[in-house]
């Protein structure tokens, strides 16, 4: 699917618009701001993650892909909240004779990720939300999340979906911000995405919630440890879960049972 940045909308008014704390806090409505926010960080997102985890990002995708069996094969990838991208580019050069699909609610994401890639890997990338997704059952070996699942305006819901499009025995490997499990860091990491993301939001966008929106989203999200009994509700094995800042960033790989 291609999209024209042309005729893309001009979120950055609509998003002015928009209450933080009124739309996290209501799942009918969480998508519109989310949906909205990261077409307007699209442009710079790239940047932006490199220079939040302090060049660290790239690492830890790496690390998550290299963290699935060797031996895994894989017909058919799906990168889900693909941004720009990078997990979809990194599953196209590890099996490039699957297929692989990027998915995105922004349009503007999923333009900047269809023009990164179309030189270099064969990828297919369109507008898409994890909550309904439109694959079949059972159709699908690898499903790859950077940033996403907190994002969807019922994480319950997006796991069941992908839940229902992963073949027994395909592999869901997760990329995310969660909420420390130590009492002073769970206090400290939320305050500090926040008000370091309004500086960023504010200096680029002229919009603080741009990125401050990170920080409110992490503190009212669950840790690390419980999205693995989360993942276990949903019919998935967890193997291997790695913690970065101290519990503020986790590499999930898991298996469906």
């Amino acid at each position: 699917m291609r999209v024209k940045p042309s005729s893309l909308p001009d979120p950055e008014e609509e998003l002015k618009t928009l209450d933080l704390d009124t739309h996290l806090r209501d799942p009918s409505i969480k998508q519109r701001f989310v949906t909205t926010m990261f077409d307007v960080i699209a442009r710079r997102y790239d940047r932006f993650t490199r220079v939040f985890s302090f060049g660290m990002d790239p690492g830890w995708k790496r690390q998550l892909m290299a963290a699935l069996d060797p031996d895994a094969q894989a017909q058919v990838v799906v990168d889900l909240a693909c941004g720009t991208g990078d997990f979809a580019i990194h599953a196209a050069k590890r099996w490039p004779d699957a297929t692989v699909l990027g998915l995105d609610v922004s349009c503007r994401m999923v333009v900047l990720a269809a023009a990164r890639s179309a030189a270099t890997t064969r990828t297919t990338f369109g507008v898409g939300n994890m909550i309904d997704l439109p694959l079949p059952d059972r159709s699908v070996d690898v499903v790859t999340v950077g940033y996403g699942i907190r994002n969807a305006p019922t994480p319950a819901q997006a796991l069941s979906e992908i839940a229902r499009v992963v073949r027994p025995g395909g592999s869901l490997l997760v990329l995310d911000f969660y909420r420390p499990s130590i009492p002073v860091w769970r206090a400290l990491f939320p305050w500090y995405l926040r008000a370091a993301g309004n500086v960023v939001g504010w200096l680029w966008h002229r919009e603080p919630v741009a990125y401050g929106y990170i920080g409110p989203s992490v503190a009212g999200y669950v840790t690390a440890r419980e999205f693995e009994a989360v993942l276990g509700a949903h019919g998935f094995a967890v193997r291997c879960i790695r913690r970065k800042l101290l519990g503020g960033i986790a590499l999930h790989v898991a298996v469906r049972r």
